[in-house]
C-alpha cells in the first residue's frame, strides 16, 4: 500500500498515491471531491465507489463526507479517484487475519444474486447457496438486508477471491452444543423436546442441541403404523431417555412411558361382573385373548368360550372378531384379566323348564278305573 500522500501545496500527485477528500458534490453517478494542496479537484466514478454494484452515487456517499481515496489517473485538471481500491487495500489485510485465525464476524447481506448472496466486506464476498445454511432453501430474497454470522472457507488476494459461509458457523455451534447436551442427560431422564422430523420408523425429537430417535413402538401404548396420526412436526413433547450412545451421538426416547399405562385404573374400568365389548387379538391352543380397552388383553379360557365341547377356539372364533366378555376376575399387579363368553350365549342343550301343568281331558273314566281294570286282568292269569 502507498504511503498517505503529504497533502502540501508543493506536492506532486502520482498515480497511486492515497489521498483524503472531501465529497463536495454527489451525482448520481459520480462524486466530486476537493483534496487539500491539491490544484483541482477529483471526481469518483460511481462503479470506484463499492465493490458492490449501486445504482446512486448518494446510496454510498453523502456531501462532507471524508473519504481515503487512491488516485488512478492523473489528467489535465483532473484527478479519477477509487474509494474501492483503499477499502480493498485494507480489507485484505484484516481478512486475512480472520481467515487463519477461523474468526466468526457479524455481516450484513447486501445482495442476492442467483446463486447465492454478496457480503459487502471492503470487498466482495460471496456465500455460495449450500453454504447459506445447513439445510435446502428456495427462496433467499428474505435474507437482503439481514444481519448474519459467518466464516472465511476460501480467500485468494490475488485473483479477488473471497468465499464466506454461515452453514459452518451454524454447523460449529450445533456440534458444541450437541456435545454439552449429550454429556449431561442420563438414561431414565424424563425431558421435554419438539418433533423434528417424521420417519416411517419413528420420530426424531430435539432436546435442546441433539436429536433423540423415538422409535415407532415408543410413541404410544396403542399399536399405530403411521407415525403422523399421532404426532405432528413442531409438536413439543414429554419423553423419556432410554438409552445414550455418548460415542455414535444417539439417543434413544420413549414418548409411551411418560403417557399413563393402559393397565392404570384398571379396577374401576372392568369390575368384576362387568360386560365390555372386545376384540379377539390371538388364538391359542388354552384359549382367546381379548383386548377390552387399547393395550389391555384379558383371556377367555378354552372352557369359557362355548357351551358345547370344542377341542380348539379356532372352531367358533377368528382373530380381529368382536366379542362381547364378562369380567371374572381381576388382578392389577400382574396386569391380568379372566373373562367369560359362553355366560353371555344362550345354551340350547339346556334343559327347559316348564311353569305349567298340562290339563286333563274329560274321557268318562277316570285313571283310576283304567288301572284298576288292567290289575284285574293280571289277577284273573294267576
Amino acid at each position: 500500500m502507498s504511503e498517505e500522500m503529504n497533502l502540501g501545496s508543493n506536492q506532486e500527485f502520482r498515480e497511486g498515491d492515497i489521498v483524503k477528500g472531501i465529497a463536495v458534490q454527489v451525482d448520481e453517478k459520480a462524486v466530486i471531491v476537493s483534496i487539500e494542496g491539491a490544484p483541482f479537484d477529483g471526481i469518483i466514478p460511481i462503479s470506484e465507489l463499492s465493490s458492490l454494484h449501486i445504482e446512486k452515487a448518494s446510496d454510498v456517499v453523502s456531501v462532507g463526507d471524508t473519504l481515503n481515496l487512491m488516485i488512478t489517473k492523473v489528467e489535465e485538471e483532473n484527478f479519477v479517484l477509487s474509494k474501492r481500491k483503499v477499502d480493498a487495500l485494507q480489507a485484505w489485510d484484516k481478512l486475512e487475519a480472520k481467515f487463519a485465525s477461523g474468526e466468526v464476524f457479524e455481516a450484513e447481506v447486501k445482495d442476492v444474486v442467483k446463486g447465492g448472496l454478496v457480503v459487502d466486506l471492503g470487498v466482495r464476498g460471496f456465500v455460495p447457496a449450500s453454504l447459506v445454511e445447513d439445510y435446502f432453501v428456495e427462496d433467499f430474497e428474505d435474507y437482503k438486508g439481514r444481519t448474519m454470522r459467518f466464516k472465511i472457507t476460501e480467500l485468494d488476494k490475488d485473483k479477488g477471491r473471497l468465499i464466506l459461509s454461515h452453514r459452518a458457523v451454524v454447523e460449529s455451534e450445533k456440534a458444541s452444543k450437541k456435545k454439552q447436551v449429550i454429556d449431561t442427560i442420563q438414561e431414565g431422564d424424563l425431558l421435554e423436546g419438539k418433533v423434528q422430523r417424521l420417519a416411517s420408523f419413528g420420530a426424531f425429537v430435539d432436546l435442546g442441541g441433539i436429536d433423540g430417535l423415538v422409535h415407532i413402538s415408543q410413541v404410544s401404548h396403542e399399536h399405530i403404523d403411521d407415525v403422523s396420526s399421532v404426532l405432528s412436526e413442531g409438536q413439543t413433547v414429554k419423553v423419556k431417555v432410554l438409552s445414550v450412545d455418548v460415542a455414535n451421538e444417539r439417543v434413544s426416547l420413549s414418548i409411551k412411558d411418560t403417557l399413563p399405562g393402559p393397565w392404570t385404573d384398571i379396577t374401576n374400568r372392568a369390575v368384576k361382573g362387568a360386560i365390555l365389548t372386545g376384540v379377539v387379538k390371538r388364538l391359542v391352543t388354552f384359549g382367546a385373548f381379548v383386548e377390552v380397552f387399547p393395550g389391555v388383553e384379558g383371556l377367555v379360557h378354552i372352557s369359557q368360550i362355548s357351551h358345547k365341547h370344542i377341542n380348539t377356539p379356532h372352531e367358533v372364533l377368528k382373530e380381529g372378531q368382536e366379542v362381547q366378555v364378562k369380567v371374572l376376575e381381576v388382578n392389577a399387579g400382574e396386569k391380568r384379566l379372566a373373562l367369560n363368553i359362553k355366560d353371555l350365549l344362550e345354551n340350547p342343550g339346556k334343559e327347559e323348564v316348564f311353569d305349567y301343568v298340562l290339563p286333563v281331558e274329560n274321557t268318562g273314566f277316570s285313571l283310576s278305573d283304567v288301572i284298576g281294570d288292567k290289575l284285574k286282568g293280571f289277577a284273573n292269569r294267576d
